[in-house]
């Protein structure tokens, strides 16, 4: 039972066509191709309309008083029904957006079912099979079961009475005018959901409540049931799979490791049919294209959690990512500022096909560690829409379009190609051992070189769609720590529905606190493990040199001026600056290279690592720690062996071509198409002499008496 709008609700009963499902258009289409067939003229708009939620008899008496009492309703009527359930077996039934998370939350919360429509039983029982909903009822009544067709309340009764429910207990879905007078004449609690011709308003009037759309009805429903919370790490996926398909543009740590999770947990009652993910890793992509899945591994509690129903395309190539963006009901965008400039061109290409074709809103979960993050993409892809669309088109787009800041309280890391080849070719070994055993043939190897990841994978690709052959091999490509939630601007409902989502009215202090707390700390922690030799964070974290390090930035420096600052979020800090320390101590599976890179982003005035300087100055607070934080970064990208680490190699330049590293302080040359933040020569003269100066001594010591570099506490 549940409480809804103020009534006791024990069963829903539901109409068929153009409520649950979005069949009354293809109808209408049918019946004016088979009218045409057998009687040379289309039916009327008049008639067809005028048929909505009429039994066949009186259908029939309304199609002879159009069109002449020759008209041949009953032949051009199974003729109909033979075009829509061609079109049916080939295509499916077309469901109406949410529908199947509306039965999924009725079913789990104890609702007695029903279905009570004007189509023949062998009509109804295909298409409810067909559209796999046919589980979620207890009863079917049909058209062709009742000697009173709609608007007369006998269909509706007969439903109530077979779920043994007093009709006034019973939420009764329609769409149509005559549907609705029959569920008012059964003195149900009669659910409007708007489809092709609305009531007349008087009859409108009389429903519980009326909507426009099966989302409109799911999200009071939402309202009236108890919040699931957020999900346990390894509470399962639901096994309900939903229409709708997501997106993930860049499959990296955080595409693929955490949004990934986020989308297979979706509501709590259902999940999307596909996961639509961009990468330009070829082999990640063919990878999980042969094995059909892939697992995240939580070290610190020894699970594996699967990802299936994924389809991976080429970041490269513009019409996938373009049909992602039209197809998608949201889209979680994880790439970096360079990477977001580059696809803003496709982005906007997405957004223009899907307003034309659809007209249907779409969230941009934006994942990109940035304060202003929506703001930024919002301008790169509105500059696009400037020189595609006219100024009218562009603001509709744009007013269609959620664009949702994020916080990520997390910690993921996506395996090397080195360590997946390597993983490949254990599981490899075991695959072709068990083929071996169980069918006594080993398969030749191919006698044209190729790369050694294609071959490892060629031998997995033909089971990809097996539910047994690769299940016991689980391929793990992330490495992530267990928190759970993703704090996100509230700008959306489809947001307020994902479980693993916290949304907030205003994610500024949440981003500062974690951007500040966590991201700036993290890299100074890492360029000093590196420093040290260390190749893991959690590895570098046994050294106590590291550790102090850590603990005065946690508990000295940046979360005492967050609470100086920001004294409404002192119970936040306490509790973030614990998890993340928790989270070093144990990230083994995070590579300091990782977190290291990119060192001029982390270094940028106003950002991170020089904004917590400003708060601790600000209140009085050492920031010693911090400075020597800023010089080991300039130490780090200076002796950086990664040749893809394209800022260490601009910040070794910029230090060659000068000699001294105030010059790479206050660097303000190009940096992604615009001039670099650097520290202003005047301005930040004082910490500009105190960071040169640890640095040089930094230098001076050496790695192995880096521990006599920071000052005293």
């Amino acid at each position: 039972m549940i409480y809804f709008q103020g009534k006791r609700i024990f069963s829903a009963i539901f109409d068929m066509d153009g409520t649950m499902f979005d069949t009354e258009r293809l109808r209408f289409k049918t019946l004016k191709q088979a009218a045409t067939e057998i009687y040379g003229t289309p039916l009327s708009e008049e008639t067809l309309v005028g048929s909505l939620g009429l039994s066949a008899k009186k259908a029939e008496a309304l199609a002879k008083a159009n069109h002449g009492e020759d008209f041949p309703y009953a032949e051009v009527r199974k003729r109909a029904d033979e075009l829509e359930l061609a079109y049916v077996r080939d295509h499916g039934v077309p469901i109406k957006d949410g529908l199947l998370e509306v039965l999924e939350r009725l079913r789990k919360y104890g609702l007695t079912m029903a279905v009570a429509t004007s189509s023949r039983r062998a009509i109804a029982e295909e298409y409810l099979i067909n559209a796999n909903v046919l589980k979620y009822f207890d009863v079917t009544v049909c058209g062709d079961e009742v000697t009173q067709g709609k608007p007369h309340p006998e269909i509706f009764l007969a439903a109530a009475s077979a779920l043994n429910c007093l009709a006034q207990h019973c939420l009764m879905l329609e769409d149509s005018e005559n549907g609705m007078l029959s569920a008012i004449r059964a003195e149900g609690q009669p659910i409007l959901i708007e489809d092709i011709k609305p009531p007349a308003p008087e009859v409108k009037a009389g429903a519980l409540k009326a909507y426009q759309s099966m989302h409109g009805f799911l999200g009071d429903l939402n309202d009236c049931m108890p919040d699931l919370g957020t999900p346990e790490l390894t509470e399962s996926f639901p096994q309900a799979l939903n229409q709708f398909s997501v997106g993930i543009h860049g499959f990296g740590a955080m595409g693929g490791g955490y949004l990934t999770q986020i989308f297979s947990h979706w509501d709590g009652y259902t999940r999307p049919c596909e996961i639509i993910a961009a990468t330009r890793s070829r082999m990640l992509r063919e990878t999980i294209h042969a094995f059909g899945r892939f697992s995240v591994r939580y070290g610190a509690t020894s699970f594996d959690q699967t990802i299936d129903n994924l389809k991976m395309i080429d970041m490269d190539d513009a019409e996938a990512v373009i049909r992602m963006y039209d197809a998608a009901e949201i889209v979680g965008l994880s790439l970096p500022e360079p990477a977001i400039r580059n696809q803003a061109l496709v982005i906007a290409k997405g957004l223009i096909r899907r307003y034309e074709r659809r007209g249907r809103e779409l969230t941009i979960l934006i994942v990109l560690n940035k304060v202003g993050g929506a703001q930024f993409v919002r301008s790169q892809v509105q500059a696009q829409l400037a020189l595609l669309v006219s100024p009218q088109m562009a603001q509709k787009i744009l007013d269609n379009t959620h664009f949702a800041e994020t916080v990520v309280s997390r910690i993921v890391s996506k395996l090397s190609n080195e360590a997946l080849v390597r993983q490949l070719r254990i599981k490899s070994k075991i695959f072709q051992n068990s083929l071996t055993e169980s069918s006594g043939v080993r398969k030749a190897s191919p006698k044209t070189p190729v790369p050694e990841y294609e071959r490892l994978i060629a031998r997995f690709r033909p089971f990809a769609q097996s539910s047994n052959a690769l299940s016991q091999l689980h391929l793990i490509l992330f490495n992530s720590e267990s928190d759970m939630p993703l704090y996100a601007e509230r700008c959306s409902n489809l947001l307020e529905r994902l479980r693993q989502v916290k949304t907030v009215d205003d994610i500024t202090q949440t981003q500062v606190m974690k951007n500040l707390l966590w991201n700036g700390p993290h890299a100074i922690i890492a360029w000093y493990a590196k420093v040290l030799g260390y190749s893991w964070l959690g590895q570098g974290m046994g050294d106590a040199r590291v550790s102090a390090l850590a603990e005065r930035l946690i508990h000295q420096e940046v979360g005492p001026a967050l609470v100086a600052e920001y004294p409404q979020m002192a119970e936040a800090v306490a509790d973030f600056s614990k998890t993340f320390l928790e989270r070093c101590n144990t990230s083994f599976k995070d590579p300091c290279a990782r977190v290291g890179r990119d060192p001029l982003r982390k270094l940028q005035r106003n950002e991170r690592i020089f904004r917590s300087i400003d708060l601790a100055k600000k209140h009085g607070i050492e920031s010693s720690a911090l400075e020597f934080g800023s010089a080991l970064a300039l130490h780090y990208a200076l002796y950086c062996a990664d040749s893809k680490d394209q800022e260490s190699q601009l910040i070794r330049n910029v230090f060659k071509a000068s000699g001294n590293i105030e010059a790479v302080l206050t660097y303000n040359g190009n940096y992604n198409g615009r001039p670099y933040p650097g520290l202003d020569p005047v301005a930040d003269a004082e910490l500009i002499t105190a960071i040169s100066e640890q640095f040089m001594r930094l230098q001076a010591l050496g790695p192995q008496d880096a521990k006599l570099v920071l000052p005293a506490a």
